[in-house]
């Protein structure tokens, strides 16, 4: 208790304690409070009244606030100062007001603008409208009557040919076998395609016998046939080799009869098969004769009278370079014209026409249709009485130096080896070639040896006896190549060989050389020579040709091509009507069947180039022979414009005769993507660009983070498979305009001068248009051809790196121009484009076509090209010799024609003054 009594008592003391502290801090905030409210409250007060009082004091001179009398209140400087300020304002304001009252009018005229806007946008899109349908009208009555002229057929439904026909009504003579009675021609439908089936002669007793040159050759060549197939049961044609065997092999007739009539297509009769006996040898011996062949046709180089059917089978050539291609390197040149001997002749007759006749008839029995008598005797005394005679440099030899070469009866032996008559040969005008004597022979192996051999050299064949056949002889015209003679006139062929001019010789030479080249020098060319002859007699046409796949380089475009002044800007020249149309392709060729039947005499003998052996192109052909089909038939205006006409002005047409035409840039390059690009973007804005192929010529893909500009058309990208200048000139499929514009990716070429170039090329389309012009020399003291790329008035080639071309010559520089030419562009990385100059003027006999004076198109600043480099030109040297050798003679031709706008202004130097510019 004691504890809890002090306890209470010392926390009462200390409550005591705690009250008084509140008190005391009570009375201390409620006198802070009124404190301030006096001073709050009461100074204010007293503040406020003595202000207003004081203006009221007796004494003037102490009143501030009060009013002072006379306007003393302006006298006040500050007083002034606001004065001003306020009428200063009051101005403004009213400034303010006017432009505001001004400023509301022009609204409301602008907004009565805006309406009469919208009114005329809704009339401009009704009329726009309008237009549209107009357009569409006319674009459908366009379609209707092009499809009334020009009607495009739909292929028929393909009829296959049922396996197992009955066959054809036999004739009443296998000699009598012509198209129409022995060959079947629902087995070959127009759009059939012409599929041919090749027995594998392996499988066939017969075929262990052939020649393995002959046999491995010609299975070669028909694997990479575009024609060949695999299914028999569709196929138009069936082929098969039996020819040549190797030797001693002598094989019976009456077996080899038996195993083609076993033949799993045979169907009886062999209707719509071809048997093929090629020969290597002088004395290859005629496998099927007393064979029946049935229905068959045969292909062969020995023929008898009784065995050959006209019409139907075929006289092939002999198959010297089984395996080998050509060295042109050994093929002589085709000048000079006149050689050392103005002719020769070399052979042995082993047995003679009165031998194998039993006896000798008179002119007068020959002249009633009996066998003529032996003219040998006739023609070798001629021959000797012109080599002695001095006149000429000649020689006959009518016995050989060594053994000569076995031949059949009455037939002139070839005598020595292959290389040492081809020697003679070189040195020969022209080659005689005397047929056998006996009737019986229409042609022998022997004799188209000898025909190989002259055209293979260049020496023109002067066949003596017209009643030879000559290899593809209703194809074929010979007389362009070669003179046949009869035998009777023989004391008259020294007068006719001797009154030949020069460039009749000349022509003759080049067409024999494009004859050989075309039909007898490879296994290819003679398989595919048999093929198109029966395609052709059957009329169908070629396959269409393989283009180049492009393989595209998936790339990012977008970036904003900007449009260089220098390059877009034509000055005062008007080039013609600029074109706002998209891109669009140029017809595709249309002549598909009608070339097979109207014009298979001039595409069989034009020294331009093996069109019927190829595929035809999808673009139509341009040949000098044709120049009046300049066009792809696509339409025509009439040169005067018009009746009572003045034809269009300048500025209103593009010249040519095609309506509306547009050009591909196709632009090789390799690992320069700035300087790509720069490139790219300077042809912005260009017009009549289809598109632009770019050929990406290095194994390197280009950066990834690469933006490719946007120019308004396609940039295809093209990938290589390797990297070769020959890729500049593949047909690639993406191309699909006739003109190609070839450029360099450092060219540096205005649009003007671009437009001026094809407006020139449509006007010559045959032509290389181009800009920098180059020219050929002949180098006296090394006799030997040289590249001269200085500045002069003439020139023979225009490069390449800036042309105008048309596409037709990229399928002839990838598939018919030689491959050993394409092989040492190859090889140099250089001269791609000497060769399509020399290929252009081999076919045209004309001279590419330079515009405007530029001489030079590099870009300045551009990183150097391969045509800087040191080699460059002893490269080109080179490359023109080795070009000269594969041809045979120098095709580039030189001209001082030079086409340029008259808005051109050309500055030429002093030393240039006497050059003539045609305009």
């Amino acid at each position: 208790m004691t504890g809890y009594t002090m306890l209470r008592n010392g926390g009462a003391g200390n409550g005591g304690q705690t009250c008084m502290l509140r008190w005391s801090n009570r009375i201390r905030l409620t006198w802070l409070s009124f404190t301030l409210f006096v001073i709050l409250v009461f100074f204010p007060l007293i503040a406020h009244y003595y202000l207003t009082t004081l203006d009221e004091a007796d004494e003037a001179g102490k009143r501030i606030f009060g009013p002072r009398v006379g306007n003393e209140l302006c006298e006040v400087k500050h007083v002034l100062d606001l004065c001003r300020i306020r009428e200063s304002v009051s101005e403004e304001l009213l400034q303010l007001e006017a432009k505001r009252q001004e400023l509301n009018s022009e609204i409301a005229k602008l907004n009565l603008k805006i309406e009469a806007c919208k009114k005329s946008i809704e009339n401009a899109k009704q009329d726009l409208l309008q237009l549209k349908n107009v357009i569409s009208q006319t674009e459908h009555s366009y379609k209707e009557l092009m499809a009334q002229n020009q009607p495009k057929l739909s292929l028929p439904i393909r009829l296959l040919p049922e396996k197992d026909d009955v066959g054809l009504p036999p004739p009443k003579a296998t000699r009598g076998c012509r198209l129409h009675n022995c060959f079947d021609y629902s087995r070959c439908p127009l759009t059939s395609g012409f599929p041919v089936y090749v027995y594998d002669s392996d499988q066939f007793v017969f075929g262990s016998y052939l020649d393995p040159l002959v046999k491995q050759a010609f299975q070669a060549t028909a694997r990479a046939n575009v024609y060949v197939t695999e299914n028999a049961d569709i196929a138009c044609l069936y082929v098969i080799l039996v020819g040549e065997m190797q030797e001693p092999v002598v094989l019976r007739p009456a077996e080899l009869e038996k195993q083609l009539h076993s033949l799993p297509h045979w169907r009886t009769d062999g209707h719509n098969h071809v048997i093929i006996n090629l020969s290597r040898k002088s004395d290859t011996q005629n496998l099927l004769y007393n064979v029946s062949t049935g229905r068959a046709m045969v292909a062969q180089s020995t023929f008898y009278a009784v065995q050959y059917r006209p019409g139907f089978d075929l006289v092939v050539s002999p198959l010297v370079h089984a395996m080998s291609e050509p060295n042109f390197m050994e093929i002589p040149p085709q000048v000079p014209v006149k050689r050392k001997y103005l002719f020769t002749f070399q052979g042995e007759k082993i047995e003679s026409l009165r031998s194998s006749l039993q006896e000798a008839r008179s002119f007068e029995e020959e002249m009633e249709g009996d066998p003529p008598a032996d003219y040998d005797d006739r023609i070798i005394a001629t021959l000797k009485a012109v080599q002695d005679s001095k006149l000429d440099q000649v020689l006959v030899e009518f016995t050989c130096k060594n053994q000569p070469k076995p031949s059949l009866s009455t037939e002139w032996a070839l005598c020595g080896e292959r290389e040492d008559r081809l020697e003679v040969l070189k040195l020969s005008t022209f080659a005689l070639i005397i047929t056998p004597g006996d009737p019986r022979l229409v042609i022998s192996s022997g004799c188209a040896t000898r025909l190989f051999e002259a055209l293979e050299v260049g020496a023109v064949p002067v066949v003596l006896g017209e009643q030879v056949q000559l290899p593809y002889q209703d194809m074929l015209q010979w007389n362009e190549a070669a003179l046949v003679v009869p035998k009777p006139r023989v004391t008259e062929v020294h007068f006719l060989l001797r009154s030949l001019s020069d460039s009749d010789l000349l022509a003759m030479r080049r067409q024999g050389r494009f004859l050989w080249e075309t039909y007898f020098s490879t296994a290819d060319s003679i398989f595919n020579t048999v093929l198109a002859m029966i395609r052709t007699r059957i009329q169908i046409p070629a396959a269409p040709i393989r283009e180049e796949a492009a393989a595209e380089i998936p790339h990012r475009s977008g970036k904003a091509a900007g449009t260089d002044p220098n390059m877009a800007d034509n000055g005062d020249l008007d080039l013609g009507p600029v074109e706002t149309e998209p891109p669009y392709a140029s017809p595709r060729y249309l002549r598909n069947f009608t070339l097979t039947v109207t014009d298979f005499y001039r595409s069989w003998n034009s020294a331009p180039g093996p069109f019927h052996l190829f595929p035809h192109t999808p673009f139509d052909p341009v040949l000098p022979s044709e120049a009046k089909f300049l066009g792809s038939g696509t339409g025509f205006r009439p040169i005067g414009g018009g009746a009572g006409g003045s034809g269009k002005e300048f500025q209103a047409a593009l010249g040519g005769n095609v309506p509306r035409e547009q050009f591909t840039v196709v632009m090789l390059t390799y690992e320069r993507e700035e300087v790509l690009m720069n490139s790219l973007e300077r042809l912005n804005g260009l017009p009549y660009l289809n598109k632009v192929v770019v050929v990406w010529n290095s194994p390197k893909l280009p950066s990834e983070d690469l933006l490719w500009p946007d120019i308004g058309v396609p940039i295809m990208v093209v990938r290589t498979e390797k990297n070769s200048l020959n890729n500049r000139f593949l047909p690639w499929n993406e191309i699909e305009t006739e003109a190609i514009l070839s450029i360099d990716d450092d060219a540096h070429l205005r649009h003007d001068e671009i437009m001026f170039g094809f407006r020139v090329w449509r006007e010559a389309r045959d032509r290389i248009v181009g800009f920098p012009g180059r020219y050929h020399a002949w180098d006296i003291p090394h006799q030997s051809w040289l590249y001269n790329s200085n500045y002069s008035c003439e020139l023979s080639m225009v490069l390449t790196g800036a042309a105008f071309f048309h596409k037709y010559y990229a399928y002839l520089y990838s598939y018919v121009m030689p491959q050993a030419i394409r092989d040492m562009v190859d090889e140099y990385i250089n001269c791609e484009d000497i060769a399509m100059n020399f290929l252009v003027s081999h076919i045209t006999r004309k001279p590419p076509i330079k515009v405007t004076s530029r001489w030079t198109f590099r870009c300045p600043g551009c990183p150097q090209a391969l045509s800087h480099d040191d080699s460059h030109f002893h490269e080109r040297h080179k490359c023109i010799n080795f070009f000269v050798k594969v041809y045979g003679y120098m095709p580039l031709l030189y001209t001082q024609f030079r086409v340029d706008s008259v808005l051109f202004k050309t500055r030429l130097p002093h030393d240039k003054t006497k050059c003539f510019k045609f305009i």
